[in-house]
Order: C-alpha cells, then structure tokens, then sequence
C-alpha cells in the first residue's frame, strides 16, 4: 500500500450503534447515521508507538520486549510482510529473503506469499500464518498456504506445517490459536474451521459452510457498508477467534459477528463428525464488525469494533462495556497484551482501503500503532 496515493478523510460522524450485549436475539444492521464518535476518558492512555506507510494489521511482542508487525499487502504490491520494530523503524524479519516473493512461480515454501497472522505461542515461537493467496480474493498457490514457527533467540525457522491438503480454491487461511497439542486455523475465504494435531501429524477441517463460520451479515465500517470494487459485499467468513484461559471453551466468529463457543473437547475429538460438532456449538455474544481480538488471563475478550471506533471488553459470562474509544480507532486490528498489562493497537484503517469501498482509497497515512496499559495479564493458548 502506497502513501503516495490520493488520500482524503471520509466525513466524521459516518458511524452505526454496534451490536452489544450477550446471548439473545441479534441486532439489526441497518445502516443510519449516528451521532460523532465520543472520546473515552480511558482514550487519554493511548500512547501512539510508532507509524507506517504501509498498512500493518498485526503485532506481537516478546516477553523481552522484542516487537513484531505484520503487513498484509491485500492488493498483492511486493515488501515486506513481516517486520521488526526497532527504535521506530522496520526490519524484515528474519530476512530480506523470506519478504522477496513478488509474483507466482517464485518458490514459496521458505519466503512470506501474504501473511495475514502472527503470535507467540505457548511453545515461546513465532508463529506466523501465511495464507499463500498473491492477494485478495485470488486462489493460494502451490506451497503457499502454510503456518510458520521461528525461534526468535536464532531468528531461525523450525517447524513448517503445510495447508495445501486443507485449503479449497477460495481459502483464505486468516488466524491460529493453540490449545495442547492442537491448532486451530480459521478460513475466511471457504468458511470453515481447520483442526490440526502437532503430536500427531493430523488435520482435519469442521464446520464447513455451517451458520456459524459463514458470513451472514454486512460487514459495517464507520457507517458504511463494505463493498468489493466489483460491487459485491465484502465477506469474511470465519475470522476471530480465542481459547479460555482454562482450556475448556474456543470463541469464534466470522468477522462481521457473531460470536459462537463450543467446548474445546468436542473440537479436539477425532471421531465427532462435523454435523455433531455443530450441534455442539453455542451462541455466546452479539459482536460487531470486528477487525481483531484478543483474551487475557482472567478470561475476559477484547473485541475490536470496526464501526465504533471502540474496543469493548467481554467478560466469560458476555457482559460488555466499552474499554476505550477514539475517532483515531479506524478500524484497530488484531490485539496483543504483553507481559507488563499492556494492549498493542495495530489501526490500519481497513475499512478506508480499495478493496474494502468500491475501489476507493480513502485511507489517512500514516496509519499507527498504539498500546494503553489494561492492568491484565496475558494468556497464552
């Protein structure tokens, strides 16, 4: 994404009521014209860490305070996906290498094709997901699709864990979160739910096409509708996604909301068919369009809503209260709470990008990358 394209605001006050409250009917999304964004008195502790040209949508940071940023280049433009964070500027990480893939045909299996994901994991890596997709909307190649481990102490990879056997022509493999010895990957593009066992080499995908794990609403950002430049809606189907802090509940939902749970032990069974797991799952919240999540310790979720500029926490029992909102959160993305209770705010203003309104780019660069202490410790799945 280039800041030497034509940038302009949209009109301030363009926001939609968000979807609140727990287990019950779901909202209307309707779009209106609702009154300007207040700021939060909590707003006051955003502190801006750095900036970019260059769209970022995730972050993650180490426990010795080493901080990671992803790019997810959606209209499939060469640079760096995966960057570090250093003294405000951006190296790519591990290597120049592993960010030089330009276009199909490139060998793919030791290079980034289009990162849409990275965290820590239990295991102290770093895992990245690689959707293996040149761009938005374009089926992944050969050898794309795939999660990534790197040992941060060597900057090294260590374990590759390929996809292709599970994605579909329209996957777009978007996120993980790790529960014992098992993975759990979302697919936005086809919707369903990929379960893999690191101990034993297995996967499988679940839910495929269900309710829960297909997009069913519009999507809203600031008051607007999010439409494709060719003038279909934007989907994405299964998206966020957490695991409870005691293991027992995995939340998901697809980026529009809502939000579902089903207990992780039905999940992990290699013998429950799909038809039976969904009998199992649960509706939990009435969650907005939504850019990112997160869970601490306690078991309380951080959901992003896209629409309201505002980050809501949800506690176990789908009780929300807004925990900061600002006119600078244009659409804040994938959260992290690092080890001191703070929350890193990646806002890439994707509902601003081409792809996202009719082929018009609206976004405001630089675009930035905030943390504001919660007093919450983190959980790692």
């Amino acid at each position: 994404m280039s800041s030497l394209r034509a940038l302009w605001l949209l009109p301030a006050g363009l926001l939609l009521a968000a979807c609140t409250g727990g287990p019950g009917t779901e909202k209307s999304t309707d779009v209106a014209t609702p009154p300007p964004v207040p700021t939060s008195e909590s707003a006051k502790k955003l502190v801006s860490v750095a900036t970019s040209d260059t769209i970022w949508n995730g972050v993650a940071v180490s426990d010795n305070d080493r901080v990671f940023v992803l790019f997810p280049h959606n209209e499939g433009y060469p640079g760096t996906r995966i960057g570090e964070l250093k003294e405000g500027k951006v190296t790519p990480y591990p290597t120049r290498a592993w960010n030089a893939w330009k276009k199909e045909g490139d060998p793919a299996k030791q290079a980034f094709v289009r990162t849409n994901s990275l965290r820590f994991g239990p295991d102290g890596l770093l895992w990245i997901v690689d959707t293996g997709t040149p761009k938005s909307d374009a089926p992944p190649i050969t050898d794309g699709p795939k999660l990534l481990a790197f040992d941060i102490a060597k900057n090294q990879l260590v374990k590759t864990i390929a996809l292709d056997k599970f994605v579909k022509r329209k996957s777009f493999v978007d996120d993980l979160r790790f529960h014992g010895d098992m993975i759990y990957v979302t697919d936005a593009g086809a919707p369903g739910l990929i379960v893999l066992n690191q101990k034993t080499g297995q996967g499988r995908r679940l839910l495929d096409d269900d309710s829960t794990t297909t997009a069913r609403r519009p999507m809203l950002g600031e008051g607007k509708k999010m439409v494709k430049p060719d003038g279909s809606d934007v989907k994405l189907h299964a998206d966020q996604m957490e695991v409870s802090p005691d293991g027992k509940y995995y939340y998901f939902q697809t980026a529009a909301g809502p939000m579902y749970r089903v207990e992780t032990q039905y999940l992990d069974n290699p013998s429950i068919s799909s038809g039976d797991l969904a009998k199992k799952v649960t509706y939990f919240f009435n969650s907005p369009t939504c850019g990112g999540t997160t869970i601490d310790a306690d078991g309380n979720l951080y959901i992003n809503d896209a629409n309201e500029k505002r980050i809501l926490k949800v506690t176990p029992d789908a009780q929300s209260s807004v925990l900061v909102q600002d006119p600078r959160l244009v659409w804040a993305d994938a959260l992290w709470i690092d080890h001191a209770g703070n929350l890193w705010i990646p806002v890439p203003q994707m509902n601003r990008t081409a792809g996202f309104q009719k082929g018009v780019e609206t976004v405001a660069f630089p675009v930035q990358l905030f943390k504001m202490p919660i007093s919450a410790q983190p959980f790692r799945d």
